[in-house]
């Protein structure tokens, strides 16, 4: 029972959700029939056509990528808009009419004169008591209710796929779209990796090399004290010593910046989960199975995680944070959430910026929702080819 009930629930809410975009379909297409010219200007006809690919994405719950502008195509939506929702629109509004009508008809057939009583525009026949009004009006509205259910849900969807065929771009638009964004990602990992090149010059010329060159030095003059003054000697070969191990450290922090030995030797989760223990919040950790990651996804993945629990840390003011690592295919998806006061935007040049640098080099993306007042959610997705 409880499975009948639901059903009908979701089949009448289905209904009512078609109705509301055929009626709105009907009015858009009388719209655009009468502001066809004014339409037709470029900037007015390509966010028009935008909002109504929006529209029925959302009714066929289908995301709804940017496209390229492209004028021609929606010129021809313009023509099919009207074509397809003038009939589509005024075939719900017949069948919603003849509902409200037989409703009307049921309580008041009383009140129309009795040398002309109401007729049923669908069954044709005369009201002129309450017997055919409560029998004959509600077989009506039965078969309208029936025709409603069954016919207003495809023709919506039926619609909605031929509003984004006809906004679709063309294979030539989608070519030409790729190669631009792919030269855009070749252009940021070109900057992304001469940057790179920079810091670890300056990490290595300024903290490394310094260390080695004093290293020498000490080396040298005991060296040159050695026979005259072993003692001087021996203290400048303990300071040689603790030079050696300090730039053995700065030299292993740099590079853990290039790859960090975390990966090589536990993998991608194991270094999420050291990552997370050392989190400046209290992080849970998701990881399902991976399987075999390819070594340039796994430092991308790692490093996004990175960032984002630094700037967790730093700037969301969180209490907890949440990281989940999962894999679809040849899709791996890394999802970073906390209970910040949000606001992360990429836009600003900040470190979130650098993920999405290193994604788009992976032909990945990354994914931000982080509304003021939070929660802020980052998601990354890289392909494992």
């Amino acid at each position: 029972m409880h499975g009948v009930i639901g059903e009908t629930r979701a089949r009448l809410v289905r209904t009512g959700r078609s109705g509301r975009y055929l009626l709105g379909t009907l009015m858009t297409a009388a719209v655009t029939l009468v502001a066809a010219p004014l339409l037709c200007i470029p900037s007015l006809a390509t966010p028009w056509a935008e909002r109504h690919r929006r529209r029925a994405g959302a009714l066929l719950g289908r995301p709804v990528e940017p496209r390229p502008r492209a004028l021609r195509r929606d010129l021809a939506w313009l023509a099919t808009q009207v074509a397809t929702g003038l009939p589509a629109g005024a075939l719900v509004l017949l069948c919603l009419g003849n509902l409200l009508l037989t409703l009307v008809v049921t309580v008041g057939w009383w009140a129309f004169p009795a040398s002309d009583p109401p007729r049923l525009l669908l069954l044709d026949v005369r009201i002129d008591g309450w017997a055919p009004a409560l029998t004959i009006n509600l077989a009506q509205f039965l078969l309208l209710a029936a025709l409603a259910t069954v016919a207003l849900p495809p023709l919506a969807r039926l619609h909605a796929r031929c509003c984004l065929a006809v906004l679709a771009p063309s294979p030539a638009e989608q070519l030409a779209a790729r190669v631009t964004e792919l030269t855009r990602t070749r252009a940021d990992v070109l900057q992304a990796h001469g940057a790179e090149l920079r810091r670890i010059e300056r990490d290595l010329h300024d903290g490394t090399q310094a260390r080695l060159v004093a290293l020498a030095i000490r080396l040298a003059v005991a060296g040159e004290s050695l026979p005259r003054d072993p003692d001087t000697a021996a203290v400048l070969v303990r300071q040689a010593k603790a030079e050696t191990e300090e730039a053995m450290t700065e030299l292993r922090s740099v590079i853990r910046t290039i790859y960090p030995p975390v990966l090589a030797d536990q993998g991608l989760a194991g270094a999420l989960g050291t990552l997370a223990t050392r989190a400046g919040v209290p992080t849970r950790l998701d990881i399902g199975e991976l399987g075999e990651v390819p070594a340039a996804v796994g430092a991308v993945a790692y490093f996004a995680v990175t960032e984002a629990l630094a700037n967790i840390a730093r700037h969301s003011r969180a209490t907890r944070a949440a990281v989940r690592v999962t894999r679809n295919g040849a899709m791996l998806s890394a999802e970073i959430t906390d209970d910040g006061t949000g606001g992360a935007d990429a836009s600003r040049g900040s470190g979130l910026d650098g993920i999405r640098r290193r994604a788009a080099a992976l032909d990945g993306t990354m994914k931000i929702s982080s509304p003021p007042g939070g929660p802020t959610d980052i998601t990354v997705e890289l392909p494992c080819v």
